[in-house]
């Protein structure tokens, strides 16, 4: 089934997909409990008795989009989030709208406290389906659809790793980019939707990245980086275990580390190679997670805080402790930066006055949330697409939390990534990819 030939050029917008670094160990744990050791990075046992990943019963990935220019909307139009437990405002929402002479008027959102994340309608999902095992065919009275929800569509899946997709990238050129746990990064042409060729990494891709024709690589103790335009090769040492988070801005790259370290380098546009900057030392435990905007780098850490590092002195100006699990994603939008945690919710945060991030609104989920990819519909609606552990995706309308559809998978969908045109993609624990496509209703 082919793929259209949607990319025009320019780099994906959207960047960063981080895995658990998993190494084998007995089958039986006390208590599920997750080294202590292996989070900072310092566990020479193998196997240990207990967990070498996050405390949930398979690896996690994440992505975050951090490039604000990824989501740029029509001009007039702005999100608004006001909190609902704040003041004479607790019940108004709104998606607002600039007053000039084109348009003075307002669009409303979700009045008089209506609740969060509305339920979509739908028929039950067969479990049996999802596991090529429901004998009834058509004849089953369950649904036997890979998604519901109005609005986008399933364009086809691509086949081919063996086992999880951690990370989806799209570089320049227009070939879409996928890393495995089966050690490899597999290439897909975007108008036939085959593969057209195979990078083996020799060990589990933890994440990847795109900027503009570069693409970095994170695996256990270094990062891959290739130029798919020149051919450039190299490898940047100086992480400790996985590398889990990768993002770059203003010419430097950060790479969030399994030892609580954010290394850092900067390009050299004389020698055209990345050299080592600083290591950012504040996170008690592993950093999973990555996101800029706003002139600041925000990372988000398995010992559940997140902090907020100035981008031109690298100091952290702040420490947040609000999430009671590990801060799995942090996605910055509009000048908004959202976080996702395994506490199951996602908080909304905006700047003070005071120059310091506080909650505007929070999400809460039945399950862990473990993934966050935010873009536009077709009619330039914003919408967020949150991955939970239990197999599905809940994609919502902005700011309104209005739950629009969810898309379902055999195993956890572990990384997603946006395209360009409508596209997006989202691959699964089984090792398949999905291509979707948002569509007039």
């Amino acid at each position: 089934m082919e793929i259209e030939n949607y990319y025009h050029g320019g780099g994906g917008g959207g960047y960063g997909n981080n895995l658990s670094y998993n190494r084998s160990g007995p089958t039986s744990r006390p208590q599920n409990k997750v080294c202590i050791f292996w989070q900072s990075g310092r566990c020479n046992r193998d196997p240990c008795q207990f967990l070498h990943e996050l405390p949930f019963d398979h690896t996690r990935t994440h992505m975050q989009i951090h490039d604000p220019s990824s989501f740029k909307r029509p001009h007039h139009q702005i999100l608004v989030w006001i909190n609902p437990a704040t003041g004479a405002n607790k019940s108004k929402w709104d998606l607002g709208r600039h007053r000039d002479n084109t348009n003075a008027n307002t669009v409303p959102g979700r009045l008089n406290g209506e609740r969060a994340g509305t339920s979509v309608g739908s028929d039950r999902l067969c479990k049996f389906f999802l596991s090529d095992s429901c004998s009834f065919g058509d004849k089953c009275r369950f649904s036997h659809a890979w998604s519901v929800g109005d609005g986008f569509s399933l364009v086809t899946p691509l086949k081919g790793h063996e086992k999880a997709v951690t990370a989806i990238a799209l570089p320049y050129g227009g070939k879409l980019y996928s890393g495995s746990k089966d050690m490899t990064i597999k290439v897909w042409d975007c108008e036939t939707g085959q593969c057209a060729a195979t990078i083996s990494t020799g060990c589990e891709v933890g994440c990847m990245i795109s900027e503009e024709a570069w693409l970095f690589v994170g695996i256990p103790d270094s990062i891959k980086v290739w130029n798919t335009k020149t051919g450039i090769e190299m490898t940047l040492t100086g992480p400790v275990g996985q590398v889990y988070a990768l993002v770059g801005a203003n010419d430097m790259l950060f790479a969030g580390t399994q030892d609580s370290r954010i290394l850092v380098w900067r390009f050299n546009v004389a020698t055209n190679c990345f050299e080592p900057a600083t290591s950012l030392m504040g996170h008690r435990l592993t950093v999973i997670s990555l996101a800029v905007g706003g002139a600041r780098l925000y990372s988000g850490s398995m010992d559940n805080t997140i902090k907020a590092w100035d981008l031109s002195t690298l100091q952290c100006i702040q420490t947040i402790s609000d999430h009671s699990n590990a801060v799995m994603s942090l996605l910055y939008w509009d000048q908004f930066l959202l976080s996702c945690s395994l506490d199951n919710t996602v908080k909304v945060w905006f700047t003070n006055n005071q120059e310091q991030l506080e909650v505007t609104y929070t999400h809460t989920e039945e399950h862990g949330i473990i993934s966050l990819c935010g873009m536009h519909d077709v009619q330039g609606k914003p919408v967020l697409l949150c991955s939970l552990n239990d197999n599905s995706v809940h994609i919502y309308d902005l700011p309104s939390f209005n739950e629009r559809g969810r898309i379902f998978a055999k195993q956890e969908i572990r990384a997603m990534q946006t395209g360009p045109t409508g596209l997006f993609f989202t691959g699964d624990g089984t090792g398949e990819l999905k291509v979707w496509k948002w569509c007039a209703i």
